[in-house]
C-alpha cells in the first residue's frame, strides 16, 4: 500500500462557515481508501482562510518539508485551484514533489501524462488564475464604492482606542469609542505636543505607569507611540487605501550574508500609497484638529533635526551586523573635545530599546577604522580577478 498525504484548502471565512473544507478532506479519504492509498490522520492537513495565491501557508508548509523528508509516496488534491489559483505554483509544487519521487493526485483533474490531458490541466489552472484576478478586481472596486460612502466597514481594523462593531440590520458598521483606552490616546498626544515629551520618554512613561496595551501583554514600543501620533482617526477621519500590494524588492537579508538560510516568505509587501489617493471616512475624534496639527509639525521637525538623519551616507551602513548576537549595527557620534567621532554600535547593545536590559555586550566600532578594513579588501579583491570568480564559483 503506498503512503499518501491529503491536502484542502479554502480561502474565505463563508467557505469556512460552509465547512467546504470537511467536504473536500471527506471525498479525499474516500479516493485514498478506494485506490490502496494509505493515509495516517497525522498527514491530512488542511489550510483554511489562506489564499491559493500564496505559497506560504502552514498547511503546505508541512506537506512540503514531508515530502522532503522522503516519508510520503503520494500527495492527494482535490483540484488544481485548491493547490494554488496562480498556475506557475501548481507547477512549481508538482515539479518539486516529483523530484522526490512523489506523485500528485490531482481528483478532479486528468490523471494521464497524454498531450490532451495536459495541455486540460494547464488550461484549467490558468482559468482558476484568471478567475482570481476577476475576484480581486471586483472586491477592490466594491471596498472602494462602499468607502467614498463612508462605511467604516471597509475598514481592515480599529486603531488603539476604538472596537469595531459589525453591521446588523439596523445599522451600519461603526467605531465604538473605548473611553478608557481613549484617555491613554489623548494623555499621549498632550504629553508630545504641550509637554513635548520625547516618543521614547512618552514610551517609557507608560511601561513604568503599567499602561495596558491593546492585548494586555507586551509592553509599549516607540513605534506603537509614533504611529499613534500619526494616525488621522484620532482626528476624526480614518482612511482607507493607505496601502497597497506590491512586489517586494530582491536584496541580500542579513540572514543570507549571515549565511542561514531565510525563512520562506511571500513575494508580496505592503506599501503606503499617496496620499491624495486615500479616501476619508468619519469616525468620532478623541483629539482635536489642533492637536493632531500640531504633533504632526513636532514629528516633522524631528525628522528634519534629529541627529541620527543620515546627510552623509557611509560606505557599510545597512550592511554591516553583529557577529555576536546577529543584531545589525547602526552609525552614531560622538563629540571629543575638538571634533565629532563616528561609530558603528549594535543595536542589541542599546538597552532603551529593551526596557534596560542589554542584549548584546559589543563594544562600538569606530566608523573610520571598520571602513579603513573593508575597503582594502575590496582594493584586494578588483585588483584579483580570480579572487571574484572563485566567489562567484561557490555560490553557483
Amino acid at each position: 500500500m503506498k503512503t499518501a498525504a491529503i491536502y484542502a484548502r479554502v480561502s474565505s471565512d463563508q467557505q469556512k462557515e460552509d465547512n467546504t473544507i470537511a467536504s473536500q478532506t471527506a471525498a479525499l479519504v474516500a479516493f485514498a481508501s478506494s485506490h490502496g492509498y494509505g493515509v495516517p490522520d497525522e498527514w491530512i492537513f488542511e489550510d483554511e482562510g489562506f489564499s491559493g495565491a500564496t505559497l506560504v501557508r502552514p498547511g503546505l508548509e508541512r506537506v512540503r518539508d514531508l515530502v522532503a523528508e522522503g516519508q510520503v509516496q503520494a500527495v492527494l488534491v482535490l483540484s488544481p485551484d485548491r493547490l494554488s489559483r496562480k498556475y506557475a505554483y501548481q507547477v512549481l509544487l508538482t515539479e518539486e514533489w516529483l523530484r522526490q519521487g512523489v506523485e500528485t493526485i490531482l481528483v478532479n483533474a486528468p490523471q494521464s501524462q497524454s498531450p490532451e490531458d495536459q495541455l486540460l490541466l494547464q488550461f484549467q489552472g490558468m482559468i482558476a488564475e484568471y478567475e482570481r484576478a476577476q475576484i480581486l478586481e471586483r472586491s477592490r472596486r466594491g471596498k472602494r464604492h462602499r468607502a467614498k460612502q463612508g462605511e467604516a466597514s471597509v475598514l481592515s481594523a480599529a486603531p488603539y482606542g476604538y472596537r469595531y462593531v459589525r453591521k446588523t440590520e439596523e445599522r451600519a458598521a461603526y467605531f465604538e469609542v473605548i473611553e478608557a483606552q481613549a484617555a491613554v490616546v489623548r494623555q499621549v498626544y498632550d504629553l508630545y505636543t504641550v509637554q513635548t515629551l520625547s516618543i521614547g520618554a512618552i514610551t517609557r512613561r507608560l511601561n513604568e505607569l503599567g499602561v495596558p496595551t491593546r492585548k494586555e501583554q507586551s509592553c509599549w514600543e516607540r513605534s506603537t507611540v509614533w504611529g499613534m501620533l500619526r494616525n488621522p482617526a484620532y482626528r476624526g477621519t480614518a482612511c482607507f487605501g493607505k496601502t497597497q500590494e506590491s512586489t517586494r524588492q530582491r536584496r541580500s537579508s542579513r540572514a543570507v550574508r549571515m549565511r542561514v538560510r531565510p525563512p520562506r516568505r511571500g513575494a508580496r509587501t505592503q506599501r503606503e500609497t499617496p496620499r491624495d489617493q486615500w479616501i476619508q471616512i468619519s469616525v468620532p475624534a478623541l483629539v482635536d484638529e489642533r492637536t493632531f496639527e500640531l504633533a504632526q509639525e513636532r514629528l516633522q521637525d524631528n525628522k528634519r533635526l534629529s541627529p541620527r538623519r543620515t546627510i552623509e551616507p557611509s560606505i557599510v551602513q545597512g550592511l554591516v551586523h553583529c557577529a555576536g548576537c546577529g543584531y545589525a549595527l547602526y552609525r552614531t557620534s560622538t563629540h571629543s573635545s575638538a571634533r565629532k567621532i563616528y561609530y558603528y554600535r549594535c543595536l542589541g547593545s542599546d538597552a532603551w530599546r529593551y526596557q534596560g536590559q542589554v542584549r548584546c555586550t559589543a563594544r562600538p566600532i569606530r566608523q573610520d577604522l571598520l571602513e579603513d578594513i573593508v575597503w582594502r579588501e575590496v582594493a584586494r579583491l578588483l585588483e584579483d580577478p580570480t579572487l571574484i570568480e572563485a566567489e562567484l564559483t561557490r555560490r553557483l
